[in-house]
Order: C-alpha cells, then sequence, then structure tokens
C-alpha cells in the first residue's frame, strides 16, 4: 500500500529537481514551450529534432534558466536513431524520467484525393515515431526499475472528424490515443504512466496559412466554444500535470486541450 502523501508532498507534487525529460520536435512551437515549462520546474532537457541546428534556440533558452539542455538529432521513424538518440541520452544524464512526443507532421487533401504515399508519410512520423520513442524511454525505464512519466501528443482531430482534409492526420491522432490507452496499460506494472494532451488547433508555422485565412479561422471557431486557437504555451499546464506526482493515480488518460470542442 502506498504511503499517504505528506503535506511537504503537496507541495512539492510539481517539483521535477533531478528530472531529465526527452522532448522529440523540440524546435517547434509546441516542442519548445514545453522544454520551457519543464525546465522551469526543474528538469534537464532533451531537445531532439532531425536538424540539430533548428535545436540551438530552444536549449539556449533552457539554460537561461538554470536547467541543462543536451539538443540531439533524431529522426523518429528510423529506429536506429531513436535508439542512438536514447542512448547518447542516457550516456550524458544516466536516465531518462519523462518523454514527451511532440514530434508530428500534417499533410492535408480530400479524402478521396489523400495520396497514398503521403498517407504513409503522416501515419510513419504521427504514429510508428510515438511508438519507437515510447519503445526507447520505457526500456531504459523498465531497467531502472523507477518508473517514469509519458506524454504523447494527440490531437481533438483524433476524436472528431473535420471537414479540412483530415482523413491522414485524424486517424494518425486516433492511433496515438489508443496506443496511449495500451501502453499504459502494459507498462504500469513497471510504474510508467503513459497519457496524452490532445490539443484543438494551435498557433504554429504549420498552420499559420490555415488560420490567417478568414475562411478556415471561421470555420475552426465554430467548433470550438472558447472561440480562439490555442497557443502553445496552453498546452504546457496538462504536460506538466501529466509528468509530475501531481497525477500519480492517472494514467491511460486523454486529456483534451481543446478551448471545449470535445464537449460538443
Amino acid at each position: 500500500m502506498r504511503a499517504k502523501m505528506t503535506l511537504d508532498d503537496l507541495k512539492n507534487m510539481f517539483d521535477l529537481k533531478g528530472k531529465v525529460a526527452v522532448v522529440t520536435g523540440g524546435s517547434g512551437g509546441a516542442g519548445k514551450a514545453i522544454s520551457l515549462g519543464l525546465a522551469l520546474y526543474g528538469a534537464d532537457i532533451v531537445p531532439t529534432a532531425r536538424t540539430l541546428s533548428s535545436l540551438e534556440k530552444t536549449a539556449e533558452e533552457v539554460r537561461k534558466l538554470g536547467r541543462k539542455a543536451f539538443p540531439v538529432s533524431c529522426d523518429v521513424t528510423d529506429p536506429k536513431s531513436v535508439e542512438n538518440m536514447m542512448k547518447q541520452t542516457i550516456d550524458e544524464f544516466g536516465k531518462v524520467d519523462i518523454l514527451v512526443t511532440a514530434h508530428g507532421i500534417a499533410l492535408r487533401a480530400e479524402a478521396e484525393n489523400m495520396p497514398l504515399e503521403n498517407f504513409k508519410k503522416v501515419m510513419a512520423a504521427n504514429v510508428d515515431g510515438t511508438l519507437l520513442c515510447c519503445q526507447a524511454a520505457a526500456k531504459d525505464m523498465i531497467k531502472r526499475g523507477q518508473g517514469g512519466n509519458i506524454v504523447t501528443v494527440g490531437s481533438i482531430r483524433g476524436l472528431q472528424g473535420h471537414p479540412a482534409g483530415y482523413s491522414a492526420y485524424g486517424t494518425s491522432k486516433g492511433a496515438v490515443h489508443l496506443m496511449t490507452k495500451q501502453l499504459a496499460t502494459e507498462w504500469a506494472k513497471y510504474k510508467i504512466r503513459v497519457n496524452c494532451i490532445a490539443p484543438c488547433i494551435f498557433w504554429t508555422p504549420l498552420t499559420e496559412p490555415i488560420l490567417k485565412d478568414e475562411n478556415m479561422y471561421k470555420i475552426f471557431m465554430q467548433r470550438i466554444p472558447l472561440g480562439r486557437p490555442a497557443e502553445p504555451e496552453d498546452l504546457v499546464g496538462g504536460v506538466l500535470y501529466l509528468s509530475t506526482p501531481a497525477s500519480s493515480m492517472v494514467t491511460g488518460h486523454i486529456m483534451y486541450i481543446d478551448g471545449g470542442t470535445s464537449a460538443w
């Protein structure tokens, strides 16, 4: 039986001092915001992306917060690259406590015209890449026997369809949601918690063309009760909660950060 939490435990339930967090997609808007958010609460950060130079800004800002940053190049669709990324992390820090899979791509087209090649690219990055990173992190967590926290990044599109060419992206995120639940049930015995944040559309360079199109903006906002797109920083609270003792009894959960979209 687990010991009852003390007042000090409650006070420090968001403390990540001494923890090491790998954040894939660490050069993107969401990945950078999440990296900084975890660093603010004490974690050292391993941001990853295909291009090492793209991680310089994230790493620099993490270091300004007084935490260590160890950027690593990684192609999440390549098992050897993921394995090498995790090896470099463990060689540098000796462990990984937290994994956040903030990488992903979206290639949109009408369902009847979606090229199979593009569909496969989206599935490879969003589904295969998530599984490979989760496997690599879990192997170290299982070996050390201290548990760990994995936060995958899904989407409201993994729950609800949308008339804007999401046949590949939505399908991939639906797979990530179920993968999260499956891994949570399998790895609970190792004290590894696996949860997912599922945002609505949020501002990034990739979504700017949609959000700056007046007609498309109206279509998207009609489905978001709060009436605005998310910002990358809106994702940080959910990731922080799911990465800390604050959520010690939570696993297999899909947290919708969607302005109320899933309530409709």
